[in-house]
C-alpha cells in the first residue's frame, strides 16, 4: 500500500482496497476525539488552505472543524469574487497554487471545473484534496459514505447499493469508481437525461463491478441495503454560482423515497445523502429507521480529520 504522507487525493479511481479499510482504521482511532468534542494537538503546527470555488456548507466546515479537532490551523476563501481569480484578473490556478502553497501545508479545493483540482496538485509541492470538481468527483463525501456503511452495517461486501439521482452527479462518479474495490451490486436510477453513460458502466465493469439501471425506486426498493441519494432537481455543477429560480420544478415521483416507499424497504436498509436536499426526501422521513443522514454528516468530520492527519503524514 502506498504512503499517504504528502499525498494527493483527488480521484477514488485509482484507490485499492488496503487503503479505503486503512483510512476507515484511522477514522475510527481519531472517532473518539470528534464523539467527545474535544480537540488535539495532532496538528496543532499545521495550516490548512480552504479554496472554494463553488458554494459549499457541510464539505468546506467539515474540512475546517477537522483541522480545529486536530488543533491546527485554517485560512482561506469561500467566494471566487472575492479573489483575484474572480475578478478583472481572472488569476490562474497555477499562479493561485503558487501563492497558496507558501501559506499553509494542505490545501482543500472545490471547483466548477472538472480537472481544477488535479491542475492545482500539478503546480502544488503541498497535498490537494479535491472537494469536489464540477461533474467529475467528490472522494471525501464518499469515503464519508462508506466509513457510514461500515459504521452501521459492519461491512460493505455482500451489500446492494441503489444511487437514486442525478447520474452525472461527482458523488455518483466517485461511488462507482470505490464500490469497484468490493462485492456489492450496484443499480442507478435516474432521469433518461442525467443516466449516467454507457462508457462510466463499461469502466465499472472493466473493475469487476456489477451495476446495472432501473427505472423507478419501488423496482429495487426491495433489494436496497443502501440507499444513495442526490437530487435530480439539479444546480448545474459547470458553474460557480446558481440562483434560486421559481421554476425549478418537482421530483417526479420514481427519484423520490417517501415513508409510502419505505413501507415495501428491507428493515434495516439506510438512507444516505449528501445533502442539501429539495423534495427527493422528504423531512417526515427523518424520524424514520433508515435515516443516517445526520450520521453521516458526523461522520464527514471524522473522514477529514483522518485524511489530513495521513496526508500530513502524522497518522501512518
Amino acid at each position: 500500500m502506498r504512503s499517504f504522507a504528502g499525498r494527493d487525493i483527488l480521484s477514488l479511481k485509482d484507490f485499492e482496497r488496503a487503503e479505503f479499510e486503512h483510512v476507515f482504521a484511522v477514522c475510527d482511532r481519531l472517532e473518539p476525539i470528534a464523539r467527545e468534542r474535544r480537540n488535539t494537538d495532532l496538528l496543532a503546527h499545521k495550516t490548512l488552505l480552504t479554496a472554494f470555488y463553488q458554494p459549499s456548507t457541510r464539505t468546506r466546515l467539515a474540512h475546517e472543524a477537522a483541522m480545529h479537532r486536530l488543533g491546527g490551523h485554517v485560512l482561506g476563501f469561500a467566494d471566487p469574487k472575492m479573489t483575484r481569480a474572480g475578478d478583472f484578473y481572472q488569476e490562474s490556478i497555477k499562479d493561485t497554487v503558487h501563492m497558496l502553497e507558501y501559506y499553509g501545508d494542505v490545501i482543500v479545493m472545490r471547483h466548477f471545473e472538472q480537472g481544477a483540482p488535479a491542475e492545482a496538485a500539478r503546480w502544488a509541492s503541498i497535498p490537494v484534496i479535491n472537494a469536489g470538481d464540477g461533474w467529475g468527483e467528490h472522494p471525501t463525501q464518499v469515503l464519508t459514505d462508506l466509513y457510514t456503511v461500515t459504521r452501521e452495517h459492519g461491512g460493505i461486501d455482500g451489500r446492494t447499493f441503489v444511487a437514486i439521482g442525478d447520474g452525472r452527479m461527482r458523488t455518483m462518479h466517485s461511488l462507482g469508481y470505490a464500490l469497484t474495490q468490493f462485492d456489492v451490486d450496484l443499480v442507478f436510477i435516474s432521469p433518461e437525461e442525467m443516466a449516467v453513460t454507457d462508457d462510466f458502466l463499461g469502466e465499472l465493469a472493466d473493475g469487476n463491478l456489477h451495476a446495472r439501471r432501473a427505472e423507478h425506486i419501488d423496482e429495487v426498493i426491495g433489494e436496497a441495503d443502501i440507499i444513495y441519494m442526490e437530487p435530480v432537481v439539479q444546480a448545474d455543477y459547470t458553474r460557480s454560482r446558481v440562483e434560486d429560480t421559481d421554476d425549478r420544478g418537482t421530483t417526479p415521483a420514481n427519484y423520490r423515497v417517501t415513508r409510502e416507499v419505505l413501507t415495501k424497504a428491507k428493515r434495516d436498509s439506510i438512507i444516505l445523502h449528501s445533502l442539501p436536499r429539495m423534495d427527493e426526501l422528504p423531512a417526515d422521513v427523518d424520524a424514520t429507521r433508515h435515516a443516517r443522514y445526520w450520521q453521516e454528516a458526523y461522520f464527514g468530520v471524522v473522514m477529514r480529520m483522518a485524511l489530513l492527519s495521513l496526508v500530513l503524514g502524522e497518522m501512518q
